[in-house]
């Protein structure tokens, strides 16, 4: 939705920035054989770049005042080698920070994505998608100056200042104190931009992520479908023009951030040599010691070679603190605790035999209000357990607390009577499989798609579990059959079609146990027949926990439980409880009467 942008306040800075330039410089630590190679090839090029202003003194004042052809032509040579020798280091140079700074990027990517990938399922059911987005490409990809060039920019431009205002001071100190005297107002102003360009960018990063995350939601399947048959289109183009205007101004002004301030520096250190040419001519005039012409020319030289490596480092500067914004957002995620971790010692168990049991199982979302308390169940190996239940009662959260996707609050859940929370997710991610009625499918091949759950499937076990999916035929019959894109989110299949790919996914991962959380309940009955015909395949020889919401599945459980928040209200057989005439019995009479309806 739109939003003021302008009028949003970023989160406070980190207090301790020396603590963040710390951390990021650790970013560099695995590379610091190179970057001290890079480090060579700066001091050597600052070296034969402070040479040529002394060449150019010996030739103005020694070899063409004197006539040596020579010495003329030998310090031409020289003046020419330091130019080709520069560049051989400056390209060198390119390419090593380049490759460096790339890596870094890589590593940063890697950890981000890594750590989303850790993240518990609550994370996502919170954040919008482009926000997590804008992260990983927006900004780290507005990092990439900073880690690809802005640390060999600063080395090598502090390398040159120094080695420029050392060669200046062999030349004329008092020219050189001349020439230096503005410099810690210039240092000042380019901090004070830096400043505010660090505030304007951590505003600009959110407006992106704002937009990343419109993007994501108006622009895909759902959203297109939403927006057109709500003829919300053109309204929601305007929204998103609007966003694009808010990061207009922002990127506006965060180049025009202290340019006034930036140019005055430039101008000052370009007005310098007519500073140096007074002060050299007041010199004279006064009876003070005179300065040599080729002394002057060469001072003048290296002045202004002191102009560009100055103001560059001075932007490098502004460029570090406006990155430092980038690099508290990437932190932030970095930094996010992990709630659900293999233990130190994990538990991995060879053979899985499917045996669940919940002891006392507590769960809530947000601590004052459980979603579950007091749950015993048991499932023996290749037994069945329904749950039924109205919407909110709990069943879908007590079916993610097997697999992990979430960790109790209290009581154990346990398998082949180890806790989940001891086993390493190897062992649990082989032991549950899980069909829900949100069946995603990646924008890729049908094989892909099934391969997703064994990478190194055949093509006769790809087919195999499709035949017991019963989703073979309707495959072998697509032009490209099991090379057909699925399109995304699987936009190309019905919802039947798609449940059964997600059963054939199943079904090549071959779980122990599996859970069925609504698989069925979005379909219609024909399709429903035929998917829970493919369900009953998958299921035979399986410990299978089915989250009911059409109680005509569930109806030959070995055991059945009703949940009312959060509590088992009522447990046993089909029969046992239609004879109780409680909930359940209840909820058989609905559902029979709207099937009766329909």
């Amino acid at each position: 939705m739109p939003h003021d942008e302008l009028n949003w306040t970023p989160p406070p800075a980190d207090p301790d920035q020396p603590a963040q330039v710390r951390r990021i410089l650790r970013l560099f630590r695995p590379y610091r054989g190179r970057l001290a190679l890079v480090g060579l090839l700066v001091a050597a090029s600052s070296l034969v770049t402070v040479a040529s202003p002394f060449m150019l003194r010996e030739v103005l004042d020694d070899a063409i005042p004197h006539g040596r052809t020579g010495l003329l032509s030998l310090l031409a040579l020289g003046m020419i080698a330091a130019a080709v020798v520069n560049s051989v280091f400056g390209v060198l140079q390119t390419l090593i920070s380049t490759t460096v700074g790339q890596r870094v990027m890589h590593d940063l990517r890697t950890a981000v994505y890594g750590r989303l990938q850790s993240m518990p399922l609550a994370f996502f059911t919170r954040t919008r998608t482009g926000e997590v987005q804008s992260r990983i490409a927006n900004d780290i990809g507005g990092m990439q100056a900073t880690v690809t060039s802005t640390a060999t920019s600063l080395v090598s431009n502090l390398t040159s200042v120094i080695a420029t205002i050392i060669a200046m001071v062999a030349l004329d100190w008092r020219l050189t104190v001349v020439s230096l005297l503005l410099l810690p107002l210039f240092v000042w102003i380019s901090r004070r931009v830096g400043d505010e360009r660090k505030r304007i960018t951590a505003k600009r990063q959110h407006q992106m992520a704002a937009m990343a995350a419109m993007v994501t939601e108006s622009l895909s399947v759902s959203g297109i479908l939403l927006g057109r048959t709500m003829g919300r289109s053109a309204s929601m183009t305007q929204a998103f023009s609007a966003e694009s205007e808010r990061l207009v101004a922002l990127e506006v002004r965060t180049n025009m951030a202290g340019r006034w301030r930036m140019s005055t520096i430039g101008i000052v250190m370009a007005a310098m040599p007519a500073l140096i040419y007074w002060a050299a001519g007041i010199a004279l005039q006064t009876g003070g010691p005179g300065i040599s012409l080729g002394t002057l020319v060469a001072f003048v030289s290296l002045q202004q070679g002191l102009f560009r490596p100055t103001v560059s480092l001075l932007s490098t500067g502004v460029q570090m603190q406006t990155s430092l914004a980038l690099f508290q957002r990437i932190f932030e995620y970095l930094d996010l605790p992990v709630d659900i971790t293999e233990p130190e010692e994990p538990v991995r168990l060879e053979s899985i035999r499917g045996e669940v049991r919940f002891e006392n199982v507590s769960f809530s979302y947000d601590p004052p209000t459980a979603a579950l308390s007091g749950i015993d169940l048991h499932v023996p190996p290749g037994g069945s357990l329904a749950v039924v239940g109205p919407t909110g009662s709990g069943k879908s959260t007590l079916s993610y607390l097997v697999p992990r996707l979430y960790d109790v609050t209290g009581g154990r859940v346990l398998l082949d009577g180890v806790d989940v929370r001891d086993l390493d997710f190897d062992t649990l991610s082989r032991a549950v499989g899980v069909v829900s009625q949100e069946t995603y499918l990646f924008h890729a091949s049908v094989a892909d798609n099934l391969r997703f759950a064994k990478p190194d499937a055949t093509d006769k076990e790809i087919r195999a579990a499709a035949e017991a999916a019963q989703i073979h035929d309707y495959i072998a019959g697509l032009p490209e059959g099991y090379d057909t894109l699925v399109g995304e989110r699987g936009y190309r299949f019905s919802g039947g079609e798609k449940q059964r790919l997600a059963i054939a996914r199943t079904i090549l991962r071959d779980p122990p146990v599996l859970i069925l959380d609504e698989a069925t309940s979005a379909l219609d009955t024909h399709t429903e027949h035929a998917v829970q015909q493919a369900i009953d395949a998958l299921s035979a020889g399986r410990t299978t926990i089915t989250i009911a919401h059409r109680l005509s599945t569930v109806r030959h459980a070995d055991q059945i439980v009703v949940l009312d928040r959060g509590r088992i209200t009522e447990r046993g057989t089909h029969q046992e409880l239609l004879a109780d005439d409680g909930h359940y019995a209840a909820l058989v009479r609905r559902d029979t009467h709207l099937t009766a309806k329909v």
